[in-house]
């Protein structure tokens, strides 16, 4: 279920976001643009990390199961959105 982004996806969303901070009036950098777009790389990067952790632990989840549930049927998707939203939750990045 995890979509590893390339490192070219998480640099054009670092610019991305970089070009929109720039344009706002409200935002003064203290820092070199750059530094804060390798600031914007890590914490997408860190925040992949975390996703694909929760979906690890989802995935476990359902395999320690007493009955084998084929992973891809109807049983095996209800599971692990149930699993996946309940890590998301204790982790208080699921809005109600």
């Amino acid at each position: 279920m995890s979509s590893r982004l390339s490192r070219e996806k998480i640099n054009y969303l670092s610019r991305q976001v970089l070009n929109v901070l720039e344009k706002d009036d409200q935002v003064d950098f203290l820092d070199d643009p750059n530094e804060i777009r390798l600031i914007i790389v890590k914490a997408i990067e860190e925040e992949m990390k975390l996703y694909e952790a929760i979906d690890r632990k989802a995935i476990d989840k359902i395999q320690s199961q007493k009955k084998a549930i084929e992973e891809g049927g109807r049983e095996w998707e209800i599971l692990y959105r149930k699993y996946y939203n309940d890590e998301l939750a204790k982790l208080g990045k699921l809005s109600d």
